[in-house]
């Protein structure tokens, strides 16, 4: 395991730094989505936006998670890389 993951792993047994890391879960699962779609697309970043109308510097600061996409960018995003948008919810998984 990396120092990453094992200070991860630490840190989450703390409720406090737990209940935080999992509320910014979304926006990092959104981020990681944009990246892997485009890379799976065969795009830079420059093509994307060329595609999608998107100027790159947004694509950019889509993937580096510091702007947060509107549901039209998703649709357009989603359109230039030939590919389904599809948002979930999915259930938690309770114990007890």
């Amino acid at each position: 395991m990396s120092d990453l993951q094992d200070l991860t792993n630490e840190l989450m047994q703390d409720p406090e730094f737990k209940k935080e890391y999992e509320s910014l879960q979304p926006e990092m699962d959104i981020t990681r989505a944009i990246l892997d779609a485009r890379i799976q697309a065969g795009l830079t970043q420059m093509q994307l936006s060329e595609k999608s109308g998107i100027s790159q510097a947004d694509i950019s600061r889509l993937e580096r998670g510091t702007r947060n996409p509107s549901l039209s960018l998703l649709k357009r995003l989603a359109e230039a890389m030939d590919a389904t948008l599809r948002i979930e919810f999915v259930p938690r998984k309770h114990m007890g």
